[in-house]
């Protein structure tokens, strides 16, 4: 199984990255061999990774690193780098390589001082791998001084290391910066390719793998967990029972609250996971005894971790919220569907009954209103409105039409 066989629908993009690491490949062996150069080389120094959410832009870029530090023998006999075996490949899709450094957001933005010892190390040379490889998840969430940052460190790169930058789409990012990426946008891929990969790789049931694809419009990551989580199931399950309860002002306000009660919860419960496992991480690097009190001169590295723990559960919330959301846009665009009389296929076939009922209460007209009332709820949570303020908006604009 090569690197590439998990990323769902990318065929084209797949086959761009195989010939850059061929080249990489090459320029690595003869470097070290004092050989020329190969030229019209198809590698680059940075790339950007563009796409809708689910396309796998993260995974894209993962696998690309992979093939670059691949380390397989049977390169030596015209082999493609990426065999998924070795243990340049194996590391580096974990996310453990030494010389693959992965920068994501844990809060709303990026911030400078997350970036520097990152910056700094792009510039020495690869550990024991055979690229030095700056992997960010969310270029998009770059800030001017961050994103200035990451600049200069594109504009002159060290000799053997490679950026990887993963964004919406390429407005998102700097023109200056994206003037010296090659870019690669990803299409989402089709419902028929997301359950088929459902049922080879996670061994789903058929109907449940076509359900979940089709439920999530190609979205693979949230396929996947619907297909394995029966808590996201329920959850997905309320959110779509919403818009019949919306028929009085205290039931809208009912529903904004626990809807972001179900958000904080799932942002609980990964801090639960996380943040207990870095604290005790920290304390033993940090040379606390077992139970003991810290060292001193410790307390501010402590209290940036709790900043930083704090930063990631708010991010965590907004991110569940936005799911949310995401499930009402798509019940939403169901509705419409049916009122225009369309033959698109319905992506919530199995709440079909409250989409006709929905469809028969209203008109185009209301339904787009409602469309539009969760777009602005998602603007506002992007500029930091108190969730339950933005979302008690939300509600009180579906139940108006």
């Amino acid at each position: 199984m090569t690197v590439w066989d998990d990323l769902v629908g990318q065929e084209k993009v797949s086959a761009v990255l195989d010939a850059a690491a061929r080249d990489a490949d090459a320029l690595v062996t003869a470097a070290a061999a004092d050989q020329p150069l190969p030229e019209a080389s198809k590698m680059t120094h940075a790339w950007l990774f563009t796409g809708p959410p689910g396309a796998g832009r993260n995974q894209v870029a993962r696998a690309f690193a992979a093939a670059l530090q691949c380390v397989s023998p049977d390169r030596a006999l015209g082999g493609a780098p990426g065999c998924g075996f070795c243990d340049g490949c194996h590391t580096a899709l974990l996310g453990t390589h030494a010389d693959v450094t992965t920068v994501a957001a844990v809060g709303s933005e990026i911030l400078v001082k997350d970036m520097r010892d990152t910056v700094r190390k792009s510039f020495t040379s690869p550990a024991n791998g055979r690229w030095q490889i700056i992997l960010v998840e969310d270029a998009e969430r770059l800030n001017e001084k961050s994103a200035n940052a990451v600049l200069k460190a594109v504009e002159e790169p060290a000799p053997r290391t490679v950026w990887l930058l993963c964004a919406p789409s390429i407005e998102d990012v700097l023109p200056t910066i994206r003037s010296r990426c090659r870019h690669l946008n990803l299409r989402t891929p089709s419902v028929e390719a997301v359950a088929d990969m459902l049922m080879r790789r996670d061994g789903i049931e058929p109907e449940v793998a076509a359900s979940v694809a089709r439920a999530t419009q190609g979205h693979v990551d949230r396929a996947r967990r619907l297909a394995t989580d029966p808590a996201a199931r329920e959850r997905r399950a309320a959110v779509l029972k919403l818009p019949l309860r919306l028929d009085e002002v205290g039931a809208c306000l009912r529903a904004a609250q626990e809807l972001v009660d179900a958000a904080a919860e799932d942002a609980k419960q990964l801090a639960e996971e996380m943040d207990g496992k870095e604290t005790e991480e920290l304390k033993a690097a940090l040379g606390a005894a077992q139970g003991g009190r810290m060292p001193r001169g410790t307390a501010g590295v402590m209290k940036d971790l709790e900043d930083m723990q704090k930063r990631r559960r708010t991010r965590t919330q907004r991110d569940s919220l936005d799911v949310a959301l995401g499930d009402l846009t798509a019940f939403y665009r169901d509705v419409l569907a049916l009122q225009l009389g369309t033959r698109v296929a319905l992506a919530n076939a199995d709440a079909e009954d409250a989409l006709e009922r929905l469809a028969r209460a209203g008109s185009p007209e209301s339904t787009l209103r409602r469309i539009e009332a969760i777009a602005a709820c998602r603007e506002a949570l992007d500029r930091n409105v108190a969730p339950l303020l933005a979302v008690e908006a939300m509600t009180m604009a579906l139940r108006a039409g």
